[in-house]
């Protein structure tokens, strides 16, 4: 059976919560924490190299991409049972053709990547995460592991492109925080995630969207929202399939008792999951939106770690 969203994340929770601040394990020591006790790009942990990619073994390290810089290439063993996170703050930086190979087990409840851009524009780009998490320490009271966490000071533009994440016991891509502070933008497109908890796209700030993108819910993973759009807003959602199977809501707006709207166009989602408005939230569907989903892998995502660090 699925495993349904936990408690802590309803609205209930106050707005002082995960959803601001620094609050994220491994990115919540901050950025200046961070920078000190951070394995240098391609350092540490590094095991084997060929001319197509570098192999890294999680070893509970941290890597901070700065700005303007590109990390490329990667293939991260997770094999290990030991966790990694990767820090990319700064602005204009890349990181593309990234693969993670097996189950992250280490039950940190950290985010394996921690994202902010200070006001320029940063991409993510194929990149594979479809081995998914361990429940970790998820239950009763901590946060399983997040696949993307978007910094509460996110104050330019990440672009995440043709991203395969499955299975994580937390978010997604958790990138409602800076709708509290730093307004930062994100559009996702072109993207595949499937069985995450909470949710699968968690977006908060006017000019965020999701575009040509999948969300896929059967009934053995866990089961989160598929999209979450949480205030201030607008969120837009344009040419994507929500084949949530009733296990959870396909598209939920509002949080926290604030109010936001979600503007959606030629879209599917899944009636038995069906949309939920709380906190006086709009969700306004559009031309061509419809109720049978058929949940694919969008061209360009890659469906394993080593086709995504040979950037295939």
């Amino acid at each position: 059976m699925a495993q349904n969203p936990r408690t802590s994340e309803s609205d209930s929770t106050p707005l002082t919560g995960r959803n601001t601040g620094l609050t994220r394990r491994n990115y919540v020591r901050s950025l200046a924490a961070v920078a000190t006790a951070t394995t240098a790009v391609g350092a540490s942990g590094v095991v084997s190299a060929s001319d197509d990619y570098e192999v890294i073994e999680a070893a509970n390290q941290t890597i901070t991409i700065e700005s303007g810089e590109t990390w490329e290439n990667k293939l991260i063993d997770m094999t290990t049972g030991q966790d990694i996170t990767i820090a990319a703050q700064g602005s204009d930086w890349t990181i593309r053709n990234v693969g993670f190979e097996g189950e992250n087990s280490s039950d940190a409840g950290s985010g394996t990547f921690g994202l902010s851009d200070s006001g320029g524009e940063s991409t993510v780009e194929n990149v594979y995460l479809g081995d998914g998490s361990t429940s970790g320490n998820a239950a009763p009271n901590g946060h399983g592991e997040t696949a993307f966490w978007v910094n509460p000071n996110h104050a330019g533009h990440v672009d995440f492109e043709n991203v395969n994440i499955q299975g994580f016991a937390d978010n997604a891509i958790y990138a409602s925080a800076p709708g509290n502070a730093g307004g930062g933008t994100v559009h996702v497109d072109s993207c595949f995630a499937a069985n995450c908890y909470v949710s699968h796209y968690r977006l908060a700030t006017e000019g965020s969207k999701v575009t040509n993108s999948v969300v896929y819910i059967d009934d053995e993973g866990y089961a989160g929202r598929g999209i979450w759009a949480w205030a201030p807003g607008t969120v837009e959602v344009e040419d994507c399939q929500l084949a949530t199977n009733g296990q959870h809501a396909a598209i939920v707006a509002g949080a926290n008792g604030q109010a936001t709207t979600v503007e959606v166009r030629d879209t599917d989602y899944d009636e038995s999951g069906g949309i939920q408005e709380d906190a006086g939230s709009s969700v306004n569907l559009g031309d061509g939106v419809g109720t049978d989903p058929e949940p694919y892998v969008p061209d360009g995502v890659p469906t394993s770690a080593e086709e995504a660090a040979r950037g295939e």
